[in-house]
């Protein structure tokens, strides 16, 4: 994806300082492909406003980059890890039992999961219990779990069209996963009922919140393991298909694709940064602390990266989507300050 050369103001360079060489000059990132745009605007414009090579961004998605920032420390592993969500309990047990220690979590904004279909396909409004009844792998019916054998939209909503149900959801490597699992389909699993009436059935609430999520592996419902030009490919193909896409993604091919509402609000950015549109997250990237000082220009990179100036309301980064964090100046001052996180989890 290429961006437009950002014109970057004075302000945001001036506090900026120079490091000597070492025998890595750039610093490397990873991660999360709702990240990547953003990511990539910022290396290029890093890259063409200081005295540092351009960052290497790329993607993989959250579980995988957050994989490799746990390998180790050294010039061999990456500097940076971008991720849709906050990192696991196990994932700072895997830094730990590999010396990476000291981590600064980084959160950069904020960004909505939409649902979008071919724009000249049909008009859906979704609520969180249409996506449960569409993709969950059984539906609990009359005291039992019985198998998903819906085929149709119809079938889930009567005020939906007869179109065949081709859901293309991120796989489980991806940060948005996790989010679309909690924030849909758990959510639509209780708005329908069916959560509580496991639990009024003797099923404890793991295994209830457990089968809430388990989503069918039918044909009906398709992990992406790529990013998400890889479900703009599906559904182009496909013109039956829905995809879950990040709201930056969704809003640079408005020409290809058309946004469903969820629960009657359409997702804006306006709509998530007041909490109105139900299904955002915040998102974040994490740096190794060790490597601040070795690795020439990466904590200039991170304090760029979060500048009013670029991640703020009026920023580059809010015109491709991103809901600017109303406590940037914290993450800022943390940055500054070099504050690594808790990992005594």
């Amino acid at each position: 994806m290429k961006f437009a050369k950002l014109i970057v103001p004075a302000c945001a360079i001036a506090a900026m300082s120079a490091t000597s060489a070492f025998a890595r000059d750039n610093v490397q990132v990873a991660g999360s492909s709702t990240v990547l745009p953003y990511a990539t605007i910022v290396a290029e414009a890093f890259g063409d406003n200081f005295d540092f090579p351009t960052p290497v961004v790329e993607s993989g998605g959250s579980s995988a980059g957050l994989k490799r920032f746990c390998e180790g420390v050294g010039e061999n592993t990456i500097d940076i890890a971008n991720s849709s969500r906050k990192m696991r309990e196990n994932e700072v047990g895997a830094c730990a039992d590999n010396g990476v220690t000291d981590i600064i979590e980084v959160r950069i904004g904020y960004d909505g999961i939409v649902f979008a279909s071919d724009i000249g396909g049909n008009v859906f409004e979704f609520t969180p219990e249409d996506w449960y009844k569409a993709v969950a792998a059984e539906h609990f019916i009359d005291g039992k779990l019985v198998p998903n054998s819906f085929s149709t939209w119809d079938q889930v909503n009567s005020d939906f069209p007869a179109q065949p149900i081709a859901a293309f959801i991120p796989g489980t490597k991806h940060g948005t996963r996790e989010v679309f699992e909690e924030k849909v389909i758990l959510a639509g699993c209780e708005e329908g009922g069916f959560f509580q009436a496991m639990l009024d059935a003797g099923v404890d609430e793991d295994t209830a919140q457990s089968k809430c999520m388990t989503i069918r592996t039918d044909g009906r419902s398709v992990d992406i393991d790529g990013d998400y030009t890889e479900t703009l490919a599906r559904i182009e193909s496909n013109k039956d298909g829905i995809g879950v896409f990040g709201l930056s993604f969704y809003e640079n091919n408005t020409g290809k694709l058309q946004v469903a509402t969820m629960n009657g609000v359409v997702p804006s950015t306006e709509t998530i940064s007041t909490g109105e549109y139900p299904v955002s997250r915040p998102l974040y990237f994490y740096i190794k602390a060790a490597h601040i000082g070795v690795i020439p220009g990466l904590k200039d990179y991170a304090e760029f990266f979060v500048a009013d100036e670029i991640a703020g309301p009026d920023g580059p980064l809010s015109e491709y989507g991103l809901v600017a964090d109303p406590e940037l100046g914290a993450t800022q001052e943390a940055i500054m300050n070099e504050e690594t996180m808790d990992t005594s989890m």
